[in-house]
């Protein structure tokens, strides 16, 4: 058996178990989640079992309560085939009073609300997983902290043994755990394949209409060119019809990546709106991202060479894939990860908030000391526009760079950190 590896969420779920009846682990398909509830799981009930598939969901019907005997926390995986078993956890959680009774996991396509008849609000909390970050496939050695970050540290230190050529590997593998104990050639495979599953049924089965494949191929296609971007519908649209040779409307383009959030394959970043010391006019448009550089990778067609070949289409992905890691980390952290833009132009890649309202300010760069300095200005600048009266002073301000020898803090205090040395 091959050893497991720490995923930052095992924390997070063991707190919430501490705390609510049953714990409902969501996310993209092949992200671990069914695994990371194995590890704390007291006894385990596979619902698509194959051996056990009809029996199980004959029992499910007439008397659900039967499945959810077992030691606890008891995993329930793919629990969205018998949509009963939802009132049925909800049920037993109010009838046992005790946390931690029940892990409920499975696919990401959604189980449609008129299958149950109550929400959960007091019995489940929900965790929201997604694919590896660096420090948790083994690639990033963890030396800067981003929980030690918010702590100011007057030096932090980390020596990276990262290139561009092994970032440019790392963002078309994508954080597949699976993929990430493969040989490099057959890693490279999977985000293709999990493309293909996308495209071919599991958009569709998101809200149960068929959709055409190529069309789903287009749009794809469309939004990894337009990876960090706050591209309105109305634009991709404009940007199909330019490309791709597409006759798509906005209410079909708006349908369709309302599909791929459903199922995690898109998750764009909300903007972030500070108090400043002056009025100026904040874009709130989200930012566009999928939940893993190797799906863009994928649409595009594309592998590490063409990377190398493309810095400008490397930065894009390299930028989705920190903000990846910046969102794995946040959660830990009981934060969120957000944009900033304004009216003048001045754009923040990210702002890594947290619920007690600290913040830190992230610039990502290919790495170079003239993109770095860049980086450091508008990190700079933004920091003097926010009123301190109204909100706390930035935590951090990091460059987050694809490469570089060494993590450290400047005279200026912006810390120039390689995502080869971030960690939780």
């Amino acid at each position: 058996m091959k050893k497991y590896k720490h995923r930052v969420v095992d924390s997070l779920l063991v707190k919430k178990l501490k705390g609510k009846g049953a714990v409902l682990v969501e996310g993209a398909k092949w992200c671990g989640k069914t695994t990371t509830a194995e590890q704390v799981a007291g006894s385990i009930l596979y619902m698509s079992d194959p051996a056990k598939f009809k029996q199980n969901l004959q029992v499910a019907e007439i008397n659900p309560g039967i499945l959810l005997q077992g030691d606890v926390p008891r995993l329930i995986d793919e629990w969205q085939v018998a949509p009963q078993l939802w009132d049925a956890v909800r049920f037993e959680v109010d009838h046992r009073d005790g946390f931690g009774q029940f892990i409920l996991t499975g696919s990401a396509v959604p189980v449609s609300s008129d299958e149950i008849y109550h929400s959960g609000t007091g019995r489940f909390s929900w965790l929201l997983m997604r694919p590896m970050s660096l420090f948790e496939s083994g690639e990033s050695n963890g030396s800067v902290s981003i929980k030690q970050l918010f702590e100011t540290p007057e030096q932090i230190s980390g020596v990276n043994k990262l290139d561009l050529k092994d970032i440019a590997f790392l963002i078309c593998r994508g954080g597949w755990p699976k993929a990430c104990e493969m040989d490099n050639e057959t890693a490279l495979s999977q985000a293709f394949d999990y493309f293909d599953a996308v495209v071919r049924s599991d958009i569709s089965r998101a809200d149960g209409i068929s959709k055409n494949p190529d069309r789903v191929r287009r749009l794809m296609r469309s939004l990894a060119r337009n990876l960090g971007s706050q591209i309105t519908v109305k634009a991709i649209c404009d940007d199909l019809q330019t490309n791709e040779a597409s006759d798509f409307s906005d209410t079909t383009v708006n349908s369709y990546i309302n599909a791929l959030k459903k199922i995690f394959v898109v998750e764009d970043m909300p903007a972030w709106n500070p108090n400043l010391r002056s009025k100026t006019a904040i874009r709130s448009s989200e930012t566009r991202y999928f939940v893993d550089p190797s799906i863009a990778v994928a649409a595009l067609g594309l592998g590490p060479d063409d990377l190398i070949n493309d810095l400008n289409t490397l930065g894009l992905l390299f930028e989705t894939m920190c903000v990846r890691d910046l969102r794995v980390f946040a959660d830990a952290l009981d934060g969120e990860v957000r944009h900033y833009r304004d009216k003048n132009g001045l754009e923040c890649d990210a702002v890594v908030h947290l619920r007690n309202g600290s913040f830190g300010l992230v610039e990502i760069k290919l790495g170079g000391e003239t993109a770095i300095e860049h980086g450091a200005a508008t990190l700079k600048k933004l920091s003097s526009l926010i009123n301190t009266e109204k909100m706390k002073v930035p935590s951090f301000m990091m460059v987050l760079t694809a490469v570089g020898d060494y993590a450290y803090r400047r005279n200026d205090g912006v810390y120039i950190v390689p995502i080869g040395c971030l960690g939780e």
